[in-house]
């Protein structure tokens, strides 16, 4: 009988980086659908760097995490079998499967997709990581045509779609970026006006020479420093967006606020983070607006694709060494 791969979660990396024997492989029979479910096997996973703070359980808008769970964690799967009147068998949905081969899913928690040329992109800008971009910049962020827009992490999945969506909307766009490549990327391809690398540049200089006193939206995907030195440099009734704080995951507890907070009193301006869940049931309209704009060229996308299940805790350790080039993920074998 075919056995489920599984990656099991076996440690809790609190203040430290993620390390493989965290995880651990386990052989599981292949799980028996009830009605109202489906069986699927995975194709593709997603990788975010959210995944760690599910893991440590600091957050408390997803359901805790245990010692022993199959590890959390988006896919693209194939329904093997159907309990459900709305799916059957060869349908491709998404949904958080985990890192397993197979999955018994409700079928309410899952999407079904369209199998064309955007397939992957539902792991990506079509999927959390777009509807994170997509709502964090025009809810919270509210670009008007001129504005400066600042994106820290902006060759990561969500801040490429930032600064697209950011351009879409008659913005001025700055993306900070580690390494030259990622750098002339954003600018070449994305229609950045101007990026900063954050590896070989002083940030807090570059943003004064790009945009001193001129920041109208800042969106944030670091924390830490970066941010810090952003606050310095926004204007008038400026917004913060917190979306991410890649910073903070090798840290044991939450970092010390910002010693330049106070400019958001100078500046009458905005600070507020989101959980894009809060946004789901518009999710289909904003879905459908982005596929449009994918079709148009007027959003590029880029994937990191890797490759074999037992490669699955190199491939999200990834992310927070910053080898990743655009989405995540890993083709299952």
């Amino acid at each position: 009988m075919t056995t489920n791969r599984q990656w099991l979660i076996q440690e809790r990396p609190l203040g430290r980086a993620l390390q493989a024997s965290d995880f651990k492989r386990n052989d599981a029979d292949i799980p028996v659908p009830v009605d109202g479910q489906l069986l699927v096997k995975t194709r593709y996973f997603g990788f975010d760097p959210a995944q760690k703070g599910w893991m440590e359980n600091i957050s408390d808008y997803m359901p805790p995490t245990h010692i022993g769970d199959v590890m959390r964690g988006s896919a693209i799967a194939e329904v093997i079998e159907s309990r459900s009147g709305k799916y059957k068998a060869g349908d491709l949905v998404s949904g958080l499967f985990g890192w397993q081969d197979y999955a018994a899913a409700d079928a309410s928690t899952v999407n079904k997709l369209v199998d064309d040329e955007f397939l992957t992109a539902n792991l990506g800008v079509l999927g959390t990581t777009g509807m994170t971009a997509y709502f964090g910049l025009l809810k919270l962020g509210k670009p008007q045509p001129g504005d400066t827009v600042v994106v820290s992490g902006a060759a990561g999945a969500t801040g490429s779609a930032v600064g697209q969506i950011a351009k879409i909307a008659g913005c001025r766009t700055i993306g900070i970026a580690g390494g030259n490549d990622k750098c002339q990327w954003l600018i070449d391809e994305l229609g950045y006006d101007d990026a900063i690398d954050y590896k070989s540049d002083s940030v807090d200089d570059r943003l004064n020479e790009l945009c001193g006193g001129t920041i109208n939206v800042y969106y944030d995907n670091v924390g830490g420093a970066i941010l810090n030195s952003a606050l310095a440099h926004i204007a008038m009734n400026a917004r913060v967006v917190l979306c991410g704080g890649i910073s903070r995951y090798e840290r044991g507890s939450r970092p010390e606020g910002p010693e330049n907070y106070f400019n958001l009193v100078f500046r009458r301006a905005t600070m507020e983070g989101f959980i894009v869940v809060d946004y789901a049931q518009h999710f289909p309209q904003a879905r459908a607006r982005m596929r449009q704009w994918l079709h148009d060229g007027k959003i590029i996308h880029r994937e990191d694709v890797q490759s074999g299940f037992e490669n699955i805790p190199a491939t999200l350790m990834r992310l927070f060494n910053g080898e990743n080039f655009g989405k995540q993920m890993l083709k299952n074998d």
